[in-house]
């Protein structure tokens, strides 16, 4: 689907051939995960991924990811760091962006799995899914960004088994910031290998 597009719920439940019931919950899910916008005179439209909404997004990850470490890591069961391990260790052999991306999720979930119930992590969630198609995108670009993404991710479990809060809570803020650094190069070459001549338009992608 491009930027733009809109998603009506009668053609949509035509062509998965379902009710409109779960496609109407499909698309709340969508807005809520910031991929989908309503327009009021236009309904359901599928958002670009712009350059503004991805320094947003970090931003906020920024301020509230070092929140979530300091509750989660003091809290974290030797099954749930064996999760994170084992998650871990299937990133580390597959090259796949999007198989990728879903384990990423996954092993943040399992290091942040004490928290899971709290408002804090349902806004962490809710942000890290939103940021889920950037990084998918950054990494189709980049894919040699994967292990340097795979590193810091070794070094998030060690602070986790020490309880090193401090280095952990640096940690993380290190690895959005270098995540974000790809992101932008990413969308800032695109902008500028498809912008005509002398003009210089707000970078927007396929959803």
């Amino acid at each position: 689907m491009k930027a733009g597009d809109r998603l009506r719920q009668d053609d949509l439940a035509r062509r998965l051939e379902m009710s409109t019931t779960p496609v109407r919950e499909a698309l709340r899910t969508l807005i809520s995960e910031g991929l989908v916008f309503f327009d009021a005179h236009r309904g359901a439209v599928v958002r670009g991924l712009t350059l503004d909404d991805v320094q947003e997004i970090y931003r906020l990850r920024k301020v509230l990811e070092p929140m979530m470490v300091e509750a989660a890591i003091t809290a974290i069961t030797p099954e749930e760091i064996a999760r994170a391990e084992a998650l871990h260790a299937e990133m580390l052999n597959t090259m796949e962006v999007t198989r990728w991306t879903e384990l990423n999720l996954a092993f943040h979930a399992a290091l942040w799995a004490s928290q899971e119930h709290s408002r804090l992590a349902h806004l962490v969630k809710t942000l890290r899914d939103s940021s889920a198609p950037y990084i998918s995108l950054s990494l189709y670009m980049c894919p040699e960004h994967l292990a340097l993404s795979n590193a810091e991710h070794a070094e998030m479990l060690a602070q986790y088994r020490q309880r090193d809060v401090e280095a952990a809570k640096r940690q993380t803020v290190h690895h959005l910031d270098e995540t974000l650094k790809v992101i932008v190069q990413v969308i800032q070459q695109s902008d500028a290998s498809s912008a005509p001549a002398g003009n210089s338009p707000e970078a927007t992608f396929e959803g």
